[in-house]
């Protein structure tokens, strides 16, 4: 009777979670929204002029229904332009931050340690990874892959460091709290005690 709830034990084993670590899932998330909003944006900002040679499309044009069709016309455009810029900027930052952080926290994880070298190799390789990715012929896809790894280290190491530098002192801060509240007692007791410290002082 006591043979499966072991087994069932040791499968239910979790490895702890490295400080510092990102989640994944969150992050990619926030990487889609992000994307989207920027997509949507630029695409917004960008059909300024094409509403501009609309309108003065409508002023040469006396006929009402034409005006209103080509209304219709230039705002369903418009929509499916700003529609098709979020869509697209949402997974191409969606698929960059979920590569990022899934590279990392398996570096973390084989590794044994969060550090900034995890940051910078993710984000060499998924730098070199879209670099190779984009369009263009095989000689310039080479070139963007070796310029992707090196501006991917370039521009990842110190954002890693500072990254790391927060979370040790949000650890610090973090300890400090625990064993304050941990050394204070609770109660009518510890009142009286911290009461007697102050008037001591």
């Amino acid at each position: 009777m006591e043979a499966p709830e072991k087994t069932h034990e040791n499968l239910v084993k979790e490895t702890p979670k490295l400080p510092g670590t990102v989640n994944w899932g969150t992050a990619t998330v926030i990487g889609i929204f992000a994307g989207m909003l920027y997509g949507g944006s630029k695409e917004a900002s960008a059909s300024v002029s094409k509403d501009a040679e609309v309108m003065l499309k409508l002023g040469s044009t006396p006929d009402k229904r034409e005006q209103y069709r080509m209304m219709r016309d230039a705002m369903e455009k418009r929509f499916i332009r700003v529609t098709r810029g979020s869509i697209v900027g949402g997974v191409r930052l969606g698929m960059f931050t979920a590569a990022f952080y899934g590279l990392q926290n398996l570096l973390a994880e084989k590794r044994g340690v969060h550090d900034v070298y995890n940051v910078v190799g993710a984000g060499s390789a998924t730098a070199a990874t879209f670099g190779l990715i984009m369009p263009g012929s095989l000689l310039w896809r080479v070139r963007n892959v070796m310029l992707g790894s090196v501006l991917g280290a370039a521009v990842c190491f110190p954002l890693g460091w500072l990254h790391l530098k927060l979370v040790e002192k949000a650890n610090e801060e973090k300890l400090a709290a625990s064993s304050n509240t941990m050394g204070a007692k609770g109660g009518v007791g510890g009142a009286i005690e911290r009461l007697e410290g102050q008037l001591s002082k």
